[in-house]
């Protein structure tokens, strides 16, 4: 069964270049999924701040993780924030400046910050986060101390209020600018991992597989 739209409030309706918006939770869950890279906007003593950090998706949430002593990790606790993911295609060329512009995809949800608190569910979501991204790490890993867990915070946010902005394609040049003696088109951007290089302190120099296979995009 697919996922209902995400509710299109007055907050997150995409109004300038509208036809770019999308709310369909199936877009929004692709560019979640695609981009660990998050960005979190929250007020702290009235003045706004934007922190970046990892998310990860479950199901209808979003989850971030930090330090239990960080600013943004405390000022976020049952807040309202904004968290926003963004993947960026290309750079699109124009034939003129005005009409320069960028190939992205984007997503912003609005709502309140819940703090996971039971000890289990947080040491779930850890797993989760790790698992989601390399397939068979965590149970390698040394297990986490009672310091480590106490000192790492988990925060979650409904998927709720939420939109996606896209834009793909060529430039948008009029027909009077096509004849124009001046290279236009789209320079093609991708995020692409190398070579694993490994800890030289440590035994392990093979490189488990699921490096050969991680992916942003």
């Amino acid at each position: 069964m697919p996922r209902p739209s995400a509710a299109p409030s007055e907050r997150t309706r995409v109004k300038r270049m509208h036809e770019r918006g999308a709310y369909d939770r199936a877009r929004i869950d692709a560019i979640l999924d695609a981009q660990p890279l998050a960005h979190i906007g929250y007020v702290l003593n009235g003045a706004p701040f934007v922190t970046p950090t990892l998310q990860w998706r479950e199901g209808d949430h979003v989850y971030w993780h930090g330090s239990a002593a960080s600013r943004m990790i405390e000022t976020c606790i049952e807040a309202d924030v904004c968290v926003t993911v963004t993947l960026m295609d290309g750079l699109v060329l124009a034939r003129s400046a005005y009409n320069h512009s960028v190939n992205y995809r984007s997503v912003m949800l609005l709502g309140r910050a819940r703090l996971i608190s039971d000890p289990a569910e947080k040491e779930t979501r850890l797993k989760n986060f790790v698992e989601g991204m390399f397939p068979g790490r965590w149970d390698r890993l040394r297990a986490m101390t009672p310091y480590e867990a106490k000192a790492t915070t988990v925060l979650a946010i409904e998927i709720n209020e939420a939109s996606a902005k896209i834009r793909s394609g060529p430039p948008g040049d009029p027909d009077e600018d096509l004849m124009q003696d001046v290279w236009a088109g789209v320079l093609p951007l991708e995020v692409r991992t190398l070579p694993p290089i490994p800890d030289a302190r440590g035994s392990v120099a093979t490189p488990p597989e699921y490096l050969t296979r991680f992916k942003i995009g």
